[in-house]
């Protein structure tokens, strides 16, 4: 772990992490374009908060392998950037193996861009079917392993936060 990395667990909602530099989305394999796709959870909040634009960016990424992260513009959302993570096969579920993967790169992504805080919903554990508690444990083993030196912030869903957008 780098010696300054804090990880912290915090109910809320993840559009609602305004006062961190990225936030994670997360996606699926970005093989159907993402206006075929009823979005849910994570992605359903984004796109609702955020507008289409960053998911519009995202498509000409074309396939995601499984585990893999792309950065994405912030759309509407007052933050530096998206990370999508395909956390999910294409059958639309997790494994910990995918949750592993998606942390890691995901957090390489925010090293690399020398974001300083990132909020992460628990990958895998809506659609993905990985039990919340499974799931949080290897997002915190991978931040500890991770050469990310900033907050990385875990955020287990909870509705009652106000979102702020940037001006249009």
């Amino acid at each position: 772990m780098a010696a300054d990395t804090e990880i912290q667990v915090v109910q809320g909602d993840i559009v609602a992490q305004c006062d961190v530099d990225v936030i994670v989305n997360a996606w699926n394999r970005n093989i159907l374009p993402f206006w075929l796709l009823i979005p849910q959870g994570v992605s359903k909040a984004i796109r609702n908060a955020a507008g289409t634009a960053p998911f519009r960016e995202l498509a000409r990424y074309g396939a995601i392998p499984l585990g893999q992260a792309v950065l994405t513009g912030p759309g509407k959302l007052p933050i530096k950037g998206i990370i999508h993570v395909a956390g999910i096969n294409l059958l639309w579920m997790a494994s910990q193996n995918s949750v592993r993967l998606s942390t890691c790169n995901a957090l390489a992504i925010a090293y690399q861009q020398r974001f300083r805080s990132i909020a992460m919903p628990i990958i895998g554990s809506g659609t993905g079917g990985v039990a919340k508690a499974i799931a949080m444990a290897i997002m915190r083993e991978e931040a500890i392993k991770s050469a990310f030196d900033g907050e990385v912030r875990i955020v287990e869903f909870r509705r009652s936060e106000k979102v702020l957008l940037k001006p249009t």
